[in-house]
């Protein structure tokens, strides 16, 4: 097996395995690691919705965002499942029905994690600064780039400069992915933080918010190398074009 997995890198580094196989194999790879982080994720958040606390996700938000000093954020809630989310622009922390009334571990880390989101906003948090200045960017580029790149493939002998455009608008979307790690991650630790000493959670319950935010984090983990691996592939058919 050792010896058959150096046989592939000499062959990848000679140029002698299409970048097609190449991107198929990551992107299988990614697709199964996808799945099972998305179940996982699925699977934690039902068995600690089943953990109770004494707070719903909506008094947590409404507590913590208070706590922060946090006075001009609204908590409101929307429809769906895991669609919870802070709008930077209209300063509202919107939590998924199952979060919004529920008075349980995963309720209140998600509301708590939103909320850490806002308190982001507050402090002027660089990194969600520098996300939130990508969004109309990245919005843009996702309206066109699929056209281009698929024009831009299917001419890149002809026309190679239409590609290069296309993996730009590409590269947009996958650098706001690796800026959204850090954002999420930060948001989790002030979660888990501020429930802690709050006592919104104790020794017996915080390491299953700690578990639900763990597993929530490997999502956009997933999503970053997903995008990564694609921009390479798209990259890996530029420079093999024939001139």
């Amino acid at each position: 097996m050792f010896s058959t997995a150096i046989n592939f890198a000499q062959q990848v580094t000679n140029g002698g395995v299409s970048p097609n196989l190449i991107y198929w194999i990551l992107f299988i790879g990614i697709a199964v690691v996808s799945y099972i982080v998305q179940a996982n994720l699925k699977r934690k958040f039902e068995k600690y919705s089943k953990i109770p606390v004494a707070m719903t996700g909506h008094d947590v938000a409404v507590k913590m965002l208070h706590d922060n000093g946090i006075y001009d954020v609204k908590v409101t809630c929307t429809p769906g499942t895991l669609t919870d989310h802070y709008n930077p622009v209209t300063k509202t922390v919107n939590l998924s029905q199952g979060v919004y009334n529920s008075a349980s571990v995963a309720a209140v880390a998600v509301a708590a994690h939103e909320c850490g989101h806002a308190v982001q906003h507050a402090k002027a948090y660089a990194p969600l600064k520098m996300r939130t200045a990508l969004v109309p960017i990245v919005s843009f580029s996702s309206g066109i780039m699929s056209w281009i790149l698929l024009i831009g493939i299917l001419t890149v002998n002809i026309f190679p400069g239409l590609l290069l455009a296309g993996i730009i608008l590409f590269a947009t979307t996958t650098i706001f992915s690796f800026i959204t790690l850090p954002v999420e991650v930060n948001a989790s630790q002030r979660a888990l933080a501020w429930l802690q000493t709050s006592g919104i959670t104790n020794s017996q319950n915080h390491k299953y918010a700690c578990g639900a935010l763990r597993s929530a984090a490997y999502t956009y983990v997933v999503a970053a190398l997903s995008s990564l691996a694609t921009l390479l592939y798209y990259v890996m058919i530029f420079m093999n074009r024939r001139d």
